[in-house]
């Protein structure tokens, strides 16, 4: 069972993101405050967690959740300031939205920019050890997916609304076949050696 709180009796925010390795698309954070009683027996890290649960599981932290935000920075801003700083500026952009502030939050992985004064843990693989990380990534990766999904009927040719932006197999032939498109994140050298893109 996942813990709801750190033990310290504060107002706690769970902190996690989706899309940090993807080739295309933003980057999305989500940040959660879940009441003491909070319980889902499907509540897990996304990636341990079925698609269509996924779904449940959203539904159910939007309604019970005491407060939630979701941000995203896009593959443009992720391209100037690096991944991983994009990271920390989608999650300070979903904390900026929340209506209640937290008095700590508990950040999924092991590095992060302080945000405001708020002290914070940062928890490796806390997704899978707090409740309110854990619904963090559910609603990360569920709003993530639906974007890509979008983006999907735009360029309909690299398979977006299956690999949703990861560097799968067939997400690599499509931009050998096509190039990259205005969605893709330069920054990362995907290719060596391409066509042009689609802009």
């Amino acid at each position: 069972m996942l813990e709801i709180s750190f033990g310290s009796g504060l107002g706690e925010a769970g902190c996690d993101e989706a899309g940090r390795g993807c080739f295309a698309g933003p980057v999305f954070a989500a940040a959660v405050i879940l009441p003491n009683d909070f319980f889902h027996p499907l509540l897990n890290d996304s990636k341990q967690v079925k698609e269509s649960d996924r779904y449940t599981l959203r539904e159910f932290i939007e309604a019970y959740a005491l407060d939630f935000a979701v941000a995203s920075i896009d593959n443009e801003q992720i391209d100037e300031i690096n991944i991983l700083k994009a990271s920390f500026k989608a999650m300070h952009a979903a904390l900026d939205q929340l209506k209640k502030i937290p008095q700590l939050l508990l950040i999924d992985g092991n590095r992060f920019i302080a945000y405001r004064r708020i002290p914070h843990h940062c928890i490796v693989e806390g997704d899978g050890l707090y409740a309110s990380i854990a619904a963090a990534s559910i609603l990360a990766k569920t709003y993530r997916d639906d974007y890509m999904k979008k983006l999907h009927e735009e360029f309909p040719e690299y398979g977006w609304h299956s690999n949703k932006g990861y560097g799968t197999p067939e997400h690599r032939r499509a931009i050998a076949s096509f190039g990259l498109c205005k969605y893709h994140r330069r920054s990362f050298n995907i290719v060596a050696s391409q066509p042009p893109g689609i802009f």
